[in-house]
């Protein structure tokens, strides 16, 4: 089939079958995606000069045919250093140009990937909205009355809409899954560790990690592959990262765990149990046998994020611009920032002795199950309901999400089902820590069931 610079795929079958029989240069993808950026408003906020991107395409096609990620266009969140751009975490004073890049980046550059630009981002990673930047609201491309997701907002909708073939965001809370399952992509928030978060600015630097946008779980599963690595730069990095498979046979039969029903929450979302009850089907039907957990840890941990001391590590990350540049912070940054004060020492600790507890009672859970199936959100909010609330409705979104760092688990966004109205809905599979190759097998062999087109394009999955 002809590859078309107004709709073509962007995933990496279809980039590299035209690369391999030449109907395609990477040049090409780079003028096409010069174009394609300008579709959707507030999703860059610095873009690579196109003369640079051009150059780097023709120096790959002189040498770097044989490489991995040969041409294949990405971005990265605006919170991760790439030499030379300005790194700005969605807040314009804190902006600086680093000298070096993130040592992620530096290895998919060196994979032969191409990097096009930096995303917009809710300001600090501070939210799962996508409405929390100076650079203006990244709206949802299925329909601009609703939001994004966040915080990896920019990354999420530049994937979903054909401007780039992956990219990388972050994930605290849920950054890198909440967007991805209001994109209609895959959302891989990898083991903590795996990927380096040397050149990455953190949230909370003991639970974030890189995560990976992508339009396929086989694409999601190469970037992990050729970025993950053990970094001696990084202290959190982990030396497990050079040795994990991440292509393990996919068992014959799993048993895949689900809140009772008692425990799920839609949030007054009529549509959001039917499709949920949906997904539960499609996992049955890949030889799953649904057993019901009991939530209630998982969901007291996630209470913890927001409602308990780690809201004190946000501060420890930006503390020396905070305290001079406190009102450079958009409000409902600062409030949630601010909070950090509420919180001692004492209350750390006995924030730590309080997960660690859950953290016993969730492995009970876990002897149960191979995997946890959840609804990524419970349901989604247009831009103005989540002006007038936005406290509480970002918390909401976080039901599902805030307690896999805090569990050290690992978890797989994937597409699911089509709202009423046309709006995406996902679901998430979430797994012990170095569990990422199960899940991936789960997911690639999930998504090509239901055959669902790719993001918010027409393309179908290859």
């Amino acid at each position: 089939m002809d590859w078309s610079p107004e709709s073509g795929s962007l995933d990496f079958t279809t980039l590299q079958r035209h690369y391999a029989s030449n109907a395609l240069k990477p040049t090409d993808v780079v003028r096409t995606i010069i174009r394609r950026m300008d579709r959707f408003d507030h999703v860059w906020i610095s873009r690579v000069p196109p003369a640079q991107a051009l150059s780097r395409a023709i120096e790959l096609e002189g040498n770097g045919r044989g490489l991995p990620l040969y041409g294949i266009p990405f971005a990265v969140k605006d919170n991760i250093d790439v030499a030379g751009m300005p790194t700005t975490a969605g807040c314009k004073e804190f902006s600086h140009v680093p000298a070096t890049s993130a040592t992620v980046v530096n290895r998919l550059i060196a994979a032969g990937a191409i990097l096009v630009g930096k995303t917009n981002m809710d300001q600090f990673a501070t939210g799962l909205v996508g409405v929390r930047s100076p650079y203006g609201p990244v709206a949802n491309p299925f329909d601009a009355r609703w939001i994004a997701g966040g915080s990896s907002s920019g990354s999420a909708v530049a994937v979903s809409t054909g401007m780039v073939s992956f990219a990388l965001g972050t994930d605290t809370a849920g950054s890198g899954r909440v967007p991805a399952g209001f994109n209609n992509i895959v959302g891989l928030k990898p083991t903590r560790g795996l990927l380096s978060c040397t050149g990455v600015l953190a949230a909370c630097r003991t639970l974030d990690c890189l995560s990976v946008l992508a339009l396929t779980c086989d694409n999601a599963r190469l970037v992990l592959k050729l970025a993950k690595g053990h970094d001696k730069a990084d202290s959190f990095s982990r030396t497990q990262a050079d040795r994990l498979d991440l292509f393990p046979p996919r068992p014959a039969a799993f048993q895949f765990g689900m809140p009772r029903e008692k425990d799920l929450q839609f949030f007054g979302d009529r549509e959001s149990p039917a499709l949920f009850a949906q997904a539960v089907a499609n996992l049955e039907h890949m030889s799953g046998r649904r057993v019901e957990i009991d939530f209630a840890p998982f969901r007291e941990a996630a209470r913890l994020l927001y409602g308990g001391p780690w809201v004190a590590e946000r501060l420890a990350a930006i503390k020396d611009f905070y305290a001079a540049h406190a009102d450079a912070l958009l409000p409902v940054t600062r409030q949630i920032i601010t909070g950090a004060g509420r919180y001692s020492a004492v209350d750390v600790f006995e924030g730590i002795y309080r997960l660690r507890k859950l953290r016993r009672q969730a492995e009970a859970e876990w002897a149960k199950i191979d995997v946890l199936l959840v609804p990524t959100t419970g349901t989604i909010y247009t831009l103005e309901q989540v002006e007038a609330e936005p406290i509480a409705l970002n918390n909401n979104l976080g039901y599902y999400t805030n307690f896999v760092n805090l569990m050290d688990l690992c978890a797989l966004a994937l597409p699911c089902a089509f709202r009423q109205s046309g709006l995406p809905f996902g679901v998430t599979l979430i797994a012990p820590a170095f569990s990422d190759g199960l899940l991936c097998a789960l997911g690639t062999e999930y998504q090509s069931r239901l055959g669902l087109g790719l993001g918010a394009t027409k393309n179908q999955l290859p």
